[in-house]
């Protein structure tokens, strides 16, 4: 039997953090995981604060060796957005295909997609991943990097092997 891969999924969103909105995008992304064979082991809701977003990550893969960290939301260009300034202090290096892959596929159905911050890194060997706040953005954005994750955690986890089919 193959060993599940341990994920946090993270929500940024003020009026989440506040309990004033539920939290449908994490729930989204918790369901889908969960549905692929993934083990979700730490959810919690933050808010858009760049340090708490900072401390949140750093804790779920130094600590917790969380293989996967799904985030959603402050991706976008409000002032409050601020996942990827946090991103850029946490990761290692970034994943930038996978970004641009979410990008491309939301362009498909709004303009908007353009002005996404989102981007993928790694930390250690942890990926992580932003998503978009929105419950369907979130969706359509995890569906295009989900047929990638199990090879991109394989490699991370040390396979050498060849990519080539």
């Amino acid at each position: 039997m193959q060993k599940k891969i341990r994920v946090g999924v993270l929500t940024i969103s003020d009026k989440g953090a506040r309990g004033l909105r539920p939290d449908k995008s994490g729930e989204i992304v918790l369901r889908i995981l969960e549905d692929q064979g993934f083990a979700v082991e730490k959810r919690e809701i933050v808010p858009d604060d760049r340090q708490q977003i900072i401390d949140t990550l750093i804790r779920w893969v130094d600590k917790d060796a969380l293989a996967l960290i799904i985030t959603s939301g402050g991706t976008g260009l409000s002032p409050t957005d601020v996942t990827p300034q946090a991103m850029e202090q946490v990761i290692d290096y970034q994943v930038p295909g996978m970004a641009e892959a979410m990008r491309a596929e939301s362009l498909k159905k709004t303009p908007h997609a353009m002005i996404s911050r989102a981007m993928a890194g790694v930390r250690n060997s942890s990926l992580i991943v932003n998503l978009p706040g929105s419950p369907r953005g979130a969706e359509e954005n995890l569906s295009v990097v989900l047929p990638a994750l199990n090879h991109a955690l394989s490699k991370l986890g040390g396979d050498t092997t060849d990519c080539a089919i």
